[in-house]
């Protein structure tokens, strides 16, 4: 379990009567100076008609309402143009070379843009914990999506059931972040916001 101060109103809890599950999301610190990332999100699967909402309900009142993501197909077995969130719809692109694999971005229209780390979700808790502690730390080096992911189980690879068969990674990775420099994920010395438990 992890635990971080927040300086927002805590989310819904679930409930029986409320099978929806909350998302998974750990945010910089409101006042920290913005970098590559601007926080973490551990989705339970790769179906973002499933869970987008879910995310959505924690960022549009924190962040102002998202009207567009971005994220790259490598890992998103279907992505559907528009997906219906709670009243409103958000429209979805695919971008291979621009985004990198383990990030997705949103928009809110005249409000601004946010990157978010995107861990895969058959990630043990432990390693979610340091990876979302990862990107959120607003004193480290800036850090790309792929970067952290590499540091964590290897450079260019990815947990093992998420794996593609068609493109050899390892090459991929080290030529997008332009080598494969040794990086240690540590904890931050400012606490992130945990706007959801694990």
């Amino acid at each position: 379990m992890m635990s971080a101060t927040t300086d927002l109103p805590r989310p819904r809890r679930e409930s029986p009567a409320d099978p929806a599950p909350t998302a998974r999301l750990a945010l910089k610190p409101a006042d920290a100076a913005r970098g590559l990332l601007d926080g973490a999100w551990w989705p339970r699967s790769r179906d973002l008609l499933s869970e987008l909402p879910a995310l959505l309900d924690v960022l549009d009142p924190t962040w102002a309402r998202i009207t567009r993501i971005a994220v790259n197909p490598r890992h998103w077995p279907v992505i559907p143009r528009k997906i219906p969130v709670h009243g409103h719809v958000v429209k979805a692109g695919w971008f291979t070379p621009e985004v990198d694999p383990h990030k997705m971005l949103l928009l809110s229209y005249g409000v601004g843009r946010w990157d978010l780390l995107v861990i895969p979700p058959q990630t043990d808790e432990a390693t979610a914990a340091r990876l979302m502690a990862a990107a959120t730390n607003a004193t480290g080096p800036p850090l790309t999506a792929s970067a952290l992911i590499s540091a964590e189980y290897g450079p260019g690879a990815i947990p093992t059931t998420e794996r593609s068969t068609d493109t050899d990674e390892s090459e991929e990775a080290w030529e997008y972040e332009g080598g494969a420099p040794t990086i240690r994920l540590g904890v931050p010395a400012r606490t992130s916001r945990l706007l959801v438990g694990m």
